[in-house]
Parts: C-alpha cells; structure tokens; sequence
C-alpha cells in the first residue's frame, strides 16, 4: 500500500508553487487524456437526481465485458470539471482496477449551467448527497466508494457524514487535500502569490458570466459585481444568493475543521501536503478525525500536485486507487 511516506519528487519537482500550477497545466490535461483513452472504456453521460429538481451531470465509464468490482464516485475541485486531469487520471486507475467510475460535475461546472438556475456554492451538499444515492440506486449490486480533490475533498467528506442517514451505501472515501476551514482558505489565497487570486477570480467570474448569458434574471452579477476581489464576490454571492446572514456564517457552513467531522461513520483516508500553499497545513493542528479516519501528511506536493515525473503523472491518483481498492478488498 502506497502511503504519503513514498512520495519522493525529483528536486526540481520540490516547489510547492511550481506543484499547484503544474497540476491544471496542459501536460497534466494531455495526460489524463491519454491515460484514460487508453484504458479502452466506454463512457456515457448520465443525468442525476440531486432533489427539488436540481439535475446533475456525470460521465459513467466502465470496461466492456469485465464484471466490475465496485463503483467509484469522483468529485473535482472548485471551478474544476468531471474532465480534470485528477479526475481522468483516478478515473483509469480506478477502471485498471475493476471499478466502474462516475465522474460528477458539481452544478455550473463543466458545460451544465443550463441544467439548474441557482447559482453554485460550496454549501450546496444535499443535491451531491442525492446524485450519490442515484448512482446507488442504479448500480445495486455494485459496492460504492468516492473521492475527492480540494474543494472536492471537503464534499467526499461531508458525503461521508451525511451518507448514513441519507440511506446511501457509502462504503469508504478518500480525500486529497480537503478545504478544512474556508475563511483561512480564503486568507491564504488572499495573503499568497497572486497568481493564486488571479487564477481563482479568472475561472469564477467566467463561470458567472456563463450564468448570467443563460438567465437574465441574474441581472444583478453585472460588470460592476465581476471586478470585486474574491471576498467581496463572495460577500455578493452569500448577500444575493443565499441564506446565510453573513461570510462567516456561509464558511462556517462548509467547514470540516475542529470537530465538524468527530460523527463520521463511514471509513475515510485523507492525504494532505505539508508545503500546500492554499489549505494551510497548521490548519490541521486542531483537526479531530474518529480512529476509522486516516490523515497521511506528504512533505511536498504543493496543492493537490503530487506530480512525479515530466509526463505529469500523479502520486495522489495512484493513492486514491489504492486506497478504495484495499476497501473493498478487506
């Protein structure tokens, strides 16, 4: 079994930053490409039920003519996609394996801001608890395990935490570099390289603009609201578009710091960077994980890099398989 122990970058790979931007260049996306074409999978879309109407998108990939093993759930990151190099590239390890895999977009990521007119947020985890029990439903027979990168990570989480009651046969869940608590996040991000912001605002405000082009009663995300900086975008989103009385209440909201997740009941293992620039790693001082949650702390990575090579492989992807394989193995 892989652990955080065993990844060992080559010196010129040590860098956090150089970690972070490497893991959404296009080597990274030509390769997670690559990896899973070559697996010779057949991938369909599927439409899911995420309740009161919301509809969901993800792409089901499975081998023809291997009897499969378990189904994999993978979510992405913040203004990431169902067809991100992480998610590509879990998602052939996953099918090298005997899995069946489920790449979900989060609402308004990749190409479905049609499908709902609410606009994305991050507390939005009732419509995810739901499309998991879809893809229960469908695949009965099939054990089901899930992963998540960043933003991604924190909802595998809280997947996990709200599964039980929810009905959903979560099984295990792994989660590489989780947002444990959004404000320091949002500090972080405002505090570091501006490289961070800038690539951050870009994706997000883009996203926004796609929204407003397809519902016109969003007028209110006019230019004017588009310049803010990340924390006054923010600040409108919670204002305007949901019902949380201020920032903080909406960060405390998603956050999985301290305590929020000492009632987790389904078997998690979670893979963290020391040096990651984004989710600062004294964040995970005070974090409280019951005995069947693992936390394994690699020296470098940088956020949600873990690259290994110039091709752009991935440590975390190879991690990730290893751990929800070993889960349904024991």
């Amino acid at each position: 079994m892989l652990n955080a122990a065993d990844y060992q970058p080559p010196r010129w790979l040590r860098n956090p930053h150089l970690q972070s931007m490497l893991a959404s260049s296009r080597v990274r996306l030509r390769r997670g490409q690559q990896l899973l074409a070559g697996t010779g999978a057949t991938t369909t879309e599927l439409m899911l039920d995420g309740g009161d109407g919301v509809r969901l998108q993800a792409w089901h990939s499975r081998l023809p003519g291997v009897v499969p093993v378990g189904m994999a759930l993978l979510l992405h990151g913040w203004e990431g996609s169902a067809e991100s190099s992480y998610m590509r590239m879990t998602a052939a390890h996953m099918l090298q394996n005997g899995f069946e895999v489920v790449r979900l977009n989060f609402r308004d990521h990749g190409n479905t801001h049609h499908l709902n007119p609410g606009i994305f947020h991050s507390c939005r985890i009732e419509e995810v608890v739901n499309a998991a029990g879809d893809i229960a439903a469908r695949f009965p027979m099939l054990p089901l395990v899930a992963a998540g990168y960043s933003l991604g990570g924190n909802f595998v989480l809280r997947l996990a935490l709200h599964a039980p009651a929810a009905g959903v046969p979560l099984r295990h869940v792994a989660s590489v570099c989780p947002v444990l608590d959004p404000a320091v996040t949002m500090d972080s991000i405002e505090r570091g390289p501006v490289m961070y912001d800038w690539y951050f605002r870009r994706k997000w405000t883009g996203s926004l603009r796609r929204k407003r082009t397809l519902f016109p009663e969003l007028a209110d995300c006019d230019d004017t609201v588009l310049k803010l900086d990340i924390r006054a975008l923010t600040g409108w989103l919670v204002d305007r578009h949901t019902d949380f009385a201020s920032l903080q209440d909406y960060f405390d909201g998603y956050s999985i710091a301290g305590q929020k997740l000492a009632r987790l009941q389904v078997p998690a293992d979670i893979l963290m960077a020391q040096d990651d620039p984004v989710i600062p790693f004294a964040t995970f001082d005070q974090w409280q994980l019951p005995t069947h949650a693992h936390l394994q702390i690699a020296r470098w990575g940088g956020h949600c890099g873990f690259i290994e090579n110039l091709r752009g492989d991935g440590f975390s992807e190879r991690w990730v398989a290893q751990q929800l394989v070993a889960a349904i193995q024991r």
